[in-house]
């Protein structure tokens, strides 16, 4: 392999880069669409739950119940109801996810001998804030029975019972609970995916469809000297849209950052390493923009969001779909920038993913060089 060779593809490469307006839009101004639009758009937080009521009781006590929701981040009352009529109609029209109906003889709690029930109505069409939804609820009421029996015994016998279990809760890593810290770094992952694979899978096949490929068969170069020439240009994009995001992500999104940011940049080395190469095997393979385009989008789009855990936590998978999970190169950088960004761990925790992630890359280079081989032949 000679450098000068692997210059020479570079430096046209970078001028086809350059004269192309739409490749730096799509290298260099699509990625920090993605990011921005994601990163605002894209959460998991649910708080802010739109709550309706209707307070049979208008009591002192059931207000102070229901202060309890409306002084919640978790919640925001939307306003009170008379009937089940009108509880229905704000679930249908989205104006609530969730209703209170609190009983006649609210205020008799704690003193009537006998427990009083609470209608909470939820909106199931969407289970997963439903369900986080319904446990803010019922810790909130949890909580209001447990200050009653407190007050109940202090009354009683001067003294507050002392709770058989003494809960310390300690969140480590994400103190706050707060799911960009986690997005934003997978969000990372997934951008260099799609757009070093989609990027690189129309460089092959361009020179076969504007009839260039066959003057470079004819030169010297051979196809390892061609495949890594066209890859540089596309690597130095790759490094400017990490450095970018990670930008973006420290003063825009207030992701911490407590890993090496030479490790950072060593595991986005590595990545784009084998994301390059199997845009290019996409290229190589598909010898037409349109179906290389097409193939790369299917082939790292889909995958890097559905099945690398940036959204949806592979132990939640089916186990057929958990298995699939390993032959995707996103899985592993998106757990390396969440365990770089939150845990600040290094090599001695990554090292499997960091192996998994050449292995991926080295693998797709050969496949690459021996494919473009046999078309030249």
């Amino acid at each position: 392999m000679k450098l000068q060779r692997v210059r020479a593809v570079a430096n046209k490469e970078y001028l086809h880069i350059i004269r192309d307006v739409r490749s730096l839009i799509m290298g260099l101004a699509l990625p920090m669409l993605l990011l921005f639009m994601f990163g605002y758009a894209l959460t998991l937080d649910v708080d802010k739950v739109p709550l309706v009521v209707w307070d049979q009781s208008e009591t002192p006590a059931s207000r102070d119940f229901i202060g309890r929701f409306s002084g919640s981040r978790y919640f925001q009352l939307k306003g009170h109801v008379n009937d089940y009529q009108a509880v229905e109609r704000a679930i249908d029209r989205r104006d609530a996810l969730i209703a209170l109906v609190l009983p006649v003889d609210f205020g008799r709690a704690g003193t009537s001998g006998k427990p009083i029930r609470i209608q909470v109505i939820v909106d199931g069409s969407d289970s997963n804030t439903a369900t986080i939804a319904l446990g803010y609820a019922e810790n909130i009421v949890r909580l209001y029975a447990a200050d009653i029996v407190v007050a109940q015994s202090r009354r009683l016998t001067g003294t507050a019972p002392r709770p058989p279990l003494d809960i310390r809760p300690r969140v480590w890593f994400n103190d706050d609970m707060i799911s960009r810290n986690a997005i934003v770094p997978g969000l990372i992952a997934v951008i260099m995916m799609v757009i070093a694979a989609f990027l690189t899978s129309l460089t092959i096949a361009r020179e076969w469809e504007t009839g260039t490929m066959e003057q470079l068969i004819s030169t010297p170069l051979r196809g390892p000297e061609l495949i890594l020439g066209k890859l540089l240009p596309y690597f130095v994009i790759g490094l400017i849209d990490l450095a970018l995001s990670v930008v973006v992500g420290r003063f825009v999104f207030d992701v911490p950052l407590r890993g090496e940011l030479w490790l950072l940049l060593g595991m986005a080395i590595l990545f784009l390493f084998g994301a390059l190469s199997l845009g290019m095997l996409i290229s190589i393979v598909g010898r037409s923009q349109f179906a290389s385009s097409q193939f790369a989008m299917v082939a790292t789009l889909l995958p890097a969001f559905l099945l690398s855990g940036f959204v949806f936590p592979i132990a939640n998978m089916p186990k057929f779909l958990q298995i699939v999970t390993h032959v995707i190169p996103a899985r592993y950088l998106v757990t390396i920038l969440r365990g770089i960004y939150l845990k600040g761990v290094g090599l001695s925790v990554l090292w499997r993913e960091a192996a998994l992630l050449a292995l991926f890359g080295i693998t797709v280079r050969i496949l690459a060089i021996l494919k473009f081989r046999k078309k030249i032949e």
